[in-house]
């Protein structure tokens, strides 16, 4: 099973994602801060998603990420829509060749899928770098409560005729982080059979104390700490937590 195959599975498993609410987070934030440019760079876009809703929201946005698969459907997706948006293929912690832009962000937990704090710091500098004065950076992160109590030791399951998955969670390497293995099992419509491949992925987040000294040490001034999707501080069950930084 290729990756490229995975990649447009990818958005079939993701049909129910809140994608709404993070276009929604994200405007709402630009208009309380009356950014006024309409430059955004989408950080570890995957298939484009968010990345062609803030298309059609008129802002102007360059998408990346590090798989090829992931931005041939990204690119595939936008051109449906005619929607102009360049695509590139590069590392979030090795930017380079880039543009200043008005809005940077890196959502859907995509950065906790760094391996080590020294990537996470290393991406949040090449934020900045390429973020304009007084531009905001919003990223959201799996808070250390979801790693630990939701997903550790966990089996989560999909059923459906044309596809299934098994996805264990177990203890990573390190703390507050998470292995998830999964075996998927797509159906061969030709042969009637299911063809099944396995994915491994490595999560690791860190404490909000944590993620804001780094955002200070990058340079940025913290605006706002939320959780959820919603306009209240984290707690200690909260799933999801969401930075609001400007470059001053």
């Amino acid at each position: 099973m290729s990756y490229e195959r995975f990649a447009y599975l990818y958005d079939e498993l993701m049909q129910e994602a809140p994608y709404d609410q993070w276009v929604d987070y994200v405007k709402g934030k630009i208009a309380k801060y009356r950014i006024e440019g309409r430059t955004l760079l989408d950080l570890a876009c995957g298939t484009g998603e968010l990345s062609t809703r803030f298309a059609k929201e008129g802002y102007y946005v360059t998408g990346i990420d590090l798989s090829e698969d992931m931005l041939a459907v990204a690119m595939a997706k936008s051109e449906r829509l005619n929607l102009r948006i360049p695509f590139y293929q590069q590392d979030m912690t090795e930017l380079e060749g880039l543009k200043q832009f008005d809005v940077i962000g890196i959502f859907c937990d995509s950065l906790n899928y760094l391996q080590s704090k020294e990537m996470v710091e290393k991406t949040l500098l090449n934020v900045f770098h390429y973020l304009k004065k007084g531009g905001l950076f919003i990223f959201d992160v799996h808070s250390v409560y979801k790693v630990n109590e939701v997903f550790m030791n966990q089996t989560f399951t999909f059923n459906e005729e044309q596809l299934a998955y098994i996805w264990n969670s177990f203890p990573g390497e390190f703390p507050n982080s998470v292995e998830h293995e999964l075996s998927f099992f797509v159906l061969d419509e030709e042969s009637g059979k299911y063809d099944r491949f396995d994915e491994l992925h490595f999560q690791q987040t860190y404490p909000v104390e944590s993620y804001s000294d780094m955002i200070v040490h990058a340079g940025f001034e913290i605006l706002e700490i939320n959780a959820d999707f919603e306009a209240k501080e984290p707690e200690f069950d909260s799933e999801r937590i969401f930075f609001v930084v400007q470059k001053k």
